[in-house]
């Protein structure tokens, strides 16, 4: 803004920024804030995803310490068979047969028993366990002990060095979209 002073001349005004010049500077710290923001999302999934994979192979390793155990007290193991198993098997396909002095034990893979599992579930038909942490003598009980498996889920195959080996295979939808999968593997001695 230019005054005019008693001599004639123009004398300007304190200097500023002009309109244009503000709208330029405030549409790059939009653009900048959009940056930080969409880094910030994209970790925040990041993180989500490493979570539930630390928390979905923790649950892995307990079914399979699980599994160790019943292995360990078993008399007999028969891959891919269900027959005398003390529950219903409710289509599910037979991965172990344990013989065990507290009677079978069968792991199945296969469709849930209710629609609050996601996918494919492995059930465990054999003895609860009492108090002290041994399997009791009582009727069988059937469970779920991990959903979300793909196919196969629970895999066992017997190793040229007589090693049983237990492959357990998870899959599922973080919710920033895209798919993970788990896969844990142990192999263990057991009496075949």
């Amino acid at each position: 803004m230019a005054l005019l002073c008693s001599h004639g001349r123009s004398v300007r005004g304190p200097a500023g920024f002009s309109l244009v010049e503000l709208l330029v500077a405030m549409s790059l710290g939009l653009l900048f804030w959009g940056v930080v923001l969409q880094a910030l999302v994209a970790d925040g999934r990041q993180v989500e995803r490493m979570v539930r994979q630390v928390r979905e192979r923790g649950q892995q390793r307990r079914v399979l310490a699980l599994l160790r155990g019943d292995l360990q007290r078993a008399t007999r193991v028969d891959l891919a068979l269900g027959t005398g198993a003390a529950c219903a098997l409710g289509g599910r396909d037979p991965v172990l047969q344990l013989q065990t002095p507290a009677g079978p034990i069968t792991y199945t893979v296969g469709s849930p028993p209710s629609p609050i599992w996601r996918r494919r579930v492995l059930m465990r038909c054999g003895p609860a366990f009492g108090l002290d942490g041994e399997p009791g003598t009582g009727a069988a009980q059937n469970r779920v002990l991990l959903d979300g498996l793909t196919q196969p889920g629970l895999e066992a195959a017997v190793e040229p060095d007589g090693l049983l080996l237990l492959r357990l295979r998870q899959e599922f939808e973080p919710s920033g979209g895209g798919t993970q999968r788990i896969e844990t593997e142990v192999r263990v001695g057991a009496a075949l």
